[in-house]
């Protein structure tokens, strides 16, 4: 597996990021590494997106920098240009997910389906992102789609927050989740990232957990 990919594994979470601003981008970072989780998925959803990538890859190159909802090569030549180390999209593009295999540029595209799950087999690819997650029937869900999968891990994303995380965290096949409870836009837009922190911490202690 790729070394980015087993980092995240270690913390168990990746933080999903939409910010309006990229004078948040800073404070944002220090909040998440200051609470024990230097990971982060920029999403694409904003046009402060690259900005703000650029800034905490240049302050915090140390970070797990990653790019969400990506949709086109285009973006993924932006996001590596502005620093990001991983790529997340919320399908599998088949042409996205060959450039970056091409460009040794970690990808976890979504799946939904067991036809979607052979496609990524076929890039050989070893994580995928499962999206989303709960909306789809969630962990009985993946448990049943992925059991004729043998080695695949995944990193379920969306309606994941405190109270099911351990729940998914604790199925083998769960690499890490995907989520915005900790940093949720009104958090960052109101600069509250003292309460980034805190429930990053709280997050972070959680994933720990799973090893109890």
């Amino acid at each position: 597996m790729d070394k980015i990919l087993e980092q995240i594994g270690i913390y168990g979470i990746i933080p999903v990021i939409i910010i309006d601003n990229a004078e948040n981008s800073i404070p944002l970072a220090d909040a998440l590494i200051g609470g024990g989780l230097p990971v982060g998925e920029v999403t694409f959803r904003t046009k402060a997106a690259k900005e703000s990538m650029e800034k905490i890859a240049k302050k915090f190159p140390e970070m797990l920098l990653g790019a969400g909802t990506v949709l086109s090569i285009e973006q993924v030549k932006s996001a590596v240009d502005s620093g990001a180390k991983f790529i997340v999209s919320p399908g599998l593009n088949p042409k996205v997910v060959e450039y970056c295999l091409t460009k040794n540029i970690p990808i976890t595209p979504g799946i939904a389906t067991p036809t979607e799950i052979e496609r990524a087999l076929e890039f050989n690819l070893e994580v995928v992102k499962f999206f989303p997650a709960e909306s789809l029937g969630g962990l009985n869900y993946l448990k049943a789609i992925s059991a004729p999968f043998g080695n695949l891990r995944f990193i379920p994303t969306g309606g994941i927050d405190e109270r099911n995380l351990l729940s998914y965290l604790q199925f083998p096949k769960v690499l890490a989740c995907g989520g915005s409870w900790m940093v949720k836009s009104d958090l960052i837009s109101n600069k509250k990232f003292d309460e980034i922190k805190k429930i990053t911490l709280e997050a972070l202690a959680i994933s720990k957990s799973k090893h109890k």
